[in-house]
């Protein structure tokens, strides 16, 4: 009796899905479904060849916003194809036709677009898995209506704790929804950030301004749907985020102080990304990042100097390179008595000129050309200088400077001339004569 029910049941679908395939209306909806990709391909194609930024792929380095448009370029064919699927089920409704084959290939149409999408801007692994796991899924139950009832369901399953629901629902919605909206939040601030430092129409102060101004406005956004998203209203906080502000701005004045004054900064232009800065402490650095607490000075050992930004403003600050790049230094050394002062000025000039490093050469001003003077007599000898020009920053005697000390040093002891050492003359006296000895 159960076989007999069950292969009546199946003879039923079978006829029923061999009506279906055999009507002319089957027929009409495949011919549609096969016209509606050959005219999607087909105008995807010509209009991506008729347009410079979709014809070819960015190279190695290109500005985001063409690696964007590349990436929809590639997305069009399946675009224009859901338009137009929709646009036929649209008709077959209005014509009261049956078109569920149009709207079944809608809905795949749909899926494999979110994929590609996926596929196309998803960088993280663990990201896409959670995108084709269970965002696909869920848009899948959506598009075939039946996600409501799933949510219904899942708003049955609850727990009270005081006034509080929480509900699987609930749950289920701030978790995946939560960490989607996380994600997007993370993504779309670094696509943002990348976006405007490679404006080239704006200078590195105003790059940095608009980017963290658009980090903070960002992060307001996303924590304003968070919030939504979890079910919190948003006017019952107004009263008590009034109260919560006034005590966040008498404890965190330091923090607020330490972000306007990281505005200021980049507004006046006094400090840029690239410039050698030395505070009134000592420190010298780089400033190779902005924060919205702080500026990251590099040293020339590695190290990374967190400054908070209200030190550049309410402390004394040596910008090296704020208006030229280049910086005049000297180095010091010392000459017998017995040298030819002249000739070895000479000599010195030439060879500190010799210097890739060191600006130098007959088209440069004269007063830009390395230049060797004297500067005291000392106890044991003529005590000597060199000023020369450069472009960047001379790390001390680790870099130009101390590479013109062994010139220099090398060059005198070529010329047979003598760097003194420190001497003592020491007089005895007798009846009737003296002796004058050195050591």
């Amino acid at each position: 009796m159960g076989m007999e029910f069950v292969l009546e049941k199946f003879s039923e679908y079978s006829a029923i899905v061999e009506s279906e395939l055999t009507s002319p209306l089957f027929i009409v909806q495949l011919c549609a479904i096969i016209g509606v990709y050959t005219v999607a391909f087909i105008f995807a194609r010509r209009f991506r060849q008729q347009t410079q930024v979709f014809k070819l792929p960015p190279t190695e380095g290109a500005h985001t916003l063409k690696v964007i448009a590349y990436k929809m370029g590639e997305l069009l064919f399946p675009f224009v194809a859901i338009l137009l699927l929709k646009l036929s089920t649209i008709l077959s409704e209005t014509y009261q036709l049956s078109g569920w084959m149009l709207k079944s290939a809608l809905v795949i149409a749909i899926l494999l677009l979110f994929n590609s999408v996926v596929r196309a801007f998803v960088a993280s692994a663990v990201v896409a898995n959670f995108m084709r796991w269970i965002m696909l899924p869920i848009l899948f139950l959506h598009l075939i209506g039946v996600l409501p009832d799933i949510i219904v369901a899942l708003e049955g399953i609850a727990i009270n704790i005081g006034n509080v629901e929480i509900s699987a629902y609930g749950i289920a919605r701030v978790l995946i929804f939560g960490s989607l909206l996380f994600w997007l939040g993370r993504a779309s601030n670094a696509v943002g950030k990348d976006i405007i430092r490679n404006h080239k129409s704006l200078d590195v102060s105003t790059k940095e301004v608009f980017a963290k101004i658009f980090e903070v406005a960002m992060f307001c956004v996303i924590f304003v749907l968070l919030l939504n998203i979890m079910g919190i209203n948003l006017t019952a906080l107004a009263v008590f985020g009034g109260a919560l502000g006034v005590g966040l701005g008498l404890g965190l004045q330091t923090i607020a102080s330490n972000f306007i004054s990281g505005i200021i900064i980049l507004l006046d232009r006094s400090l840029t990304v690239g410039d050698f800065v030395e505070l009134d402490d000592g420190s010298k650095g780089f400033v190779r990042e902005f924060k919205m607490r702080y500026a990251v000075l590099e040293t020339y050992d590695g190290k990374d100097i967190l400054v908070p930004n209200e030190k550049f403003i309410n402390s004394l600050l040596v910008n090296w390179t704020h208006k030229d790049p280049k910086q005049r230094y000297r180095v010091d050394f010392s000459v017998a008595y017995d040298t030819d002062i002249r000739a070895m000025v000479e000599i010195v000039k030439e060879v500190v000129a010799s210097h890739d490093q060191v600006i130098s050469g007959q088209d440069i001003p004269f007063e830009e050309r390395p230049d060797c003077e004297i500067d005291s007599f000392g106890d044991s000898g003529v005590n000597m200088f060199v000023e020369f020009w450069m472009y960047g920053i001379d790390d001390g005697k680790n870099r130009v400077g101390g590479d013109l000390l062994l010139m220099i040093f090398e060059t005198l002891r070529e010329h047979g001339i003598t760097i003194p050492f420190p001497q003592r003359e020491v007089r005895i006296l007798g009846d009737k004569s003296s002796l004058y000895t050195t050591d």
